[in-house]
C-alpha cells in the first residue's frame, strides 16, 4: 500500500531555499515521519521565480488583505504570487495529499502567526502567509501543521491521526470506484 502524500514546505526537508540561502531541516520529520509519509515538497517563493538568496517579504496593509512586499526595496509580489497560488492549488488537487506540513511565520508558506504590518510599519494583526492561507480555503479537509504546532505532542498526534484516517478514506472511495 502507498504512503500517505504529505506537502511540506522544502526547508523543513533541509533544502537550501530560504531567502538567505540556508534551510530549517527538522530531523524529526525527516527521520521519523519520513518513514511514513512521500513528501510533496512546495516552496512558494522559489517555484514563482524568486532567487536563492533573496530579499525578504513581508506582509503589509489590511489585515484581511494584506500585500506581500519586498522589505528593501519595496516591490510588491501580490499579485504574481496570486497568480502563482492559484495555478499550484488546482496542480496540487491531483496529488492526492493527505496533510501539508508549513513552515511557520513564513509570509508566503505559514498558516498562522504572521506579523501583518500597518502601511506605517506597525504590527497591526497576525494572518497567514499567502500561499498557507489560500491553501487551507482551498482544502478545508486535509490536515494541516506547521514546523512549531509539530513540537506540541497533542496537537501533533490529532495532525497524525488526521492524516492517516484522511487516507483511509481516499482508499476506500478508490476501492469503490
Amino acid at each position: 500500500m502507498r504512503k500517505p502524500r504529505v506537502g511540506i514546505s522544502p526547508c523543513l526537508l533541509g533544502k537550501k531555499v530560504r531567502y538567505d540561502g540556508g534551510h530549517r531541516h527538522n530531523r524529526y520529520i525527516t527521520d521519523i515521519l519520513g518513514k511514513y509519509f512521500d513528501w510533496i515538497p512546495v516552496c512558494p517563493e522559489v517555484e514563482y521565480g524568486r532567487g536563492i538568496p533573496r530579499e525578504p517579504m513581508r506582509l503589509i496593509g489590511a489585515p484581511a488583505m494584506p500585500r506581500l512586499v519586498t522589505i528593501f526595496t519595496g516591490i510588491d509580489h501580490t499579485d504574481g504570487m496570486m497568480k502563482w497560488v492559484e495555478n499550484k492549488l488546482v496542480g496540487l488537487e491531483k496529488e492526492d495529499l493527505c496533510g501539508f506540513i508549513f513552515k511557520s511565520k513564513s509570509p508566503t508558506s505559514a498558516i498562522r502567526g504572521v506579523t501583518i504590518l500597518s502601511p506605517s510599519g506597525e504590527e497591526c494583526a497576525t494572518g497567514a502567509g499567502i500561499f498557507g492561507g489560500a491553501f487551507v480555503k482551498h482544502f478545508s479537509l486535509i490536515p494541516v501543521i506547521d514546523d512549531e504546532q509539530l513540537g506540541d505532542t497533542a496537537l501533533r498526534r490529532d495532525f497524525l491521526e488526521k492524516v492517516f484516517a484522511f487516507k483511509r478514506l481516499r482508499d476506500a472511495k478508490e476501492k469503490k470506484r
